[in-house]
């Protein structure tokens, strides 16, 4: 599962450069037969835009939002991509100059404005950004790219155009939600977010999203708060990309990487900051895993922790005989990992690359087992009988129950990253496969599936090809968990056409296709098979 090879020719540099949007949709050249139950589309998100005149992006999150689409037909394969109109976006091309904050690249005021108007728009305070570049997703029967703020934006997936934004702050007390929510069958969105909590303290909202309305209104103006989780820190919430769900349960899991919010409010009016400005760790509060009742919501009051990891993505989460197992994608120790993800480390010479990659967290593949009945008397022995995982949870005599992890995957600086799950039939419960991109020292260079159960693994990988998170479609006639494709796009900078989708075989990642079409595309973070 750790990538076979070297990229000293820096093929990945083309990913994280600028491209432009297409005016109608580019065929392309099959090799292989798409599988005839392909009908639909792939939708993705990432940066396409990484300077607005000279003025540069500095992060991997700040480029503009760029949607792009693969529309399967008969066997054959056409690709389209156009920039989200974004107020970001709109305004930055408006007037050739970055005007909205992003996540690592600061504003600078309006340099026509004079001192008096540029106080008092501090006043206004900060404006968000709606950079929706992260993931798209179904609310009812809108599709609505998002990233990490309140704002979702409106888009229409087939002509990719831009319909509205959304703000999440209008229906729910939420500071913003992530581009991670749990889908269930039925159409009900859950998401998390930071939130004012009660006597001024944050706190995390579970806010729940219902299907479409019989009476046809929108169901975000219907969206209410589940659940409410506390915050370890008063003025100092984790920072929180996804969150787990099981059939009946919740799970939070509070790293140790924080965003200070003081800092956050007086850096921006005082000096020229972002948001990475305002993350710091806390190295000693470890890791803190909450659980919550699903329906009705209720927080179970247990002290959950382990040691400190960051965390980005939940693979899954199941419920099995009294026990609660979630497996994430965990980086060791409290540093942010973000912290690697400036795009001149991305841009960097490989060997520069490789030295970078060295001081970062290491990536690791974790299950942890939580047990739902705790009797205060089993101090210091392992409440997890589970026969299939060496994870335990183990009291100690404060209250605390600690959580040792089960190791999945463990490979020095090869990262199993952006998983993605049979998630139609398996999202919440008992599973055997996870998929994911590999990270090779940050760069994105082979696809691999992982069987978290045997812990055996596959590889798809060719030289100097730079992928993208794989999604699993099931076949409408499948039986097995891992009867299905995966779909990924993928960009070989040197070739005649530089970049692809890529159909493989979930059962053993054989290639069963391939879309080839003349252009290169960037980098892409999450996206969506819409049937």
């Amino acid at each position: 599962m750790v990538s076979r090879f070297e990229h000293p020719a820096g093929g990945y540099k083309k990913i994280f450069e600028t491209c432009e949007e297409l005016a109608e949709p580019l065929p392309a050249t099959v090799t292989g037969r798409i599988p005839p139950f392909l009908k639909g589309s792939l939708l993705r998100l990432g940066p396409g835009l990484f300077e607005v005149g000279d003025e540069p992006f500095y992060h991997l999150f700040d480029g503009q939002a760029l949607m792009h689409k693969f529309d399967f037909k008969n066997g054959q394969v056409t690709y389209f991509r156009k920039f989200v109109r974004t107020d970001a976006y709109v305004r930055a091309i408006t007037e050739k100059r970055v005007v909205i904050t992003e996540f690592g690249t600061f504003a600078y005021p309006d340099p026509c404005k004079n001192i008096f108007s540029r106080f008092f728009s501090y006043f206004k305070g900060v404006e968000v950004t709606d950079n929706c570049l992260v993931n798209v997703y179904p609310i009812g029967e809108d599709y609505y790219a998002v990233t990490e703020t309140n704002y979702l934006t409106k888009v229409d997936t087939d002509s990719l155009e831009t319909l509205k934004k959304v703000d999440m702050c209008n229906y729910v007390n939420i500071n913003g939600v992530t581009a991670h929510p749990h889908i269930e069958q039925d159409g009900t969105v859950y998401n998390i977010g930071n939130c004012m909590g009660k006597g001024a303290t944050l706190a995390y909202n579970i806010v729940m999203t219902p299907p479409t309305q019989k009476d046809k209104s929108d169901p975000i103006t219907k969206s209410k708060v589940v659940v409410q989780f506390p915050s370890a820190e008063r003025f100092k919430p984790s920072y929180v990309h996804s969150f787990g769900m099981s059939e009946n349960y919740f799970v939070f899991v509070e790293t140790p990487v924080k965003i200070n919010l003081l800092k956050f409010l007086s850096a921006w009016s005082i000096r020229g900051s972002n948001y990475m400005d305002c993350f710091e760790s806390n190295e000693s509060q470890g890791t803190l895993f909450h659980i919550a009742k699903k329906n009705p919501g209720e927080y179970i009051d247990h002290k959950f922790k382990g040691a400190p990891i960051g965390m980005f993505h939940h693979i899954n989460t199941y419920e099995d005989q009294g026990f609660i197992v979630t497996d994430v994608c965990g980086w060791k120790g409290f540093e942010f990992v973000y912290n690697y993800l400036w795009l001149a480390n991305l841009r960097a010479n490989w060997e520069e690359v490789k030295k970078a990659a060295m001081m970062a967290p290491q990536p690791e593949v974790r299950r942890y087992v939580i047990p739902l009945d705790i009797h205060k008397e089993e101090q210091g022995k392992n409440l997890v009988s589970l026969p299939y995982t060496t994870a335990t949870a183990t009291m100690h005599a404060d209250g605390t129950i600690w959580l040792e992890p089960e190791v999945l995957f463990s490979g020095p600086r090869q990262a199993f990253e952006f998983p993605q799950i049979n998630y139609g039939k398996y999202a919440g419960k008992n599973y055997s496969y996870a998929y994911a991109l590999g990270l090779n020292h940050f760069i994105p260079d082979r696809i691999v599936k992982l069987n978290v159960r045997t812990k055996e693994t596959w590889v798809w990988q060719e030289p100097d090809s730079y992928p993208s998170e794989p999604l699993f479609i099931q076949s409408p006639d499948g039986v097995d968990e891992d009867d299905g494709v995966l779909l990924t796009i993928v960009v070989a900078p040197g070739a005649q056409r530089p970049g692809y989708l890529l159909i493989l075989n979930a059962k053993d990642l054989s290639e069963i296709a391939r879309a080839e079409v003349e252009c290169t595309m960037p980098v892409t973070f999450h996206g969506m098979y819409k049937p």
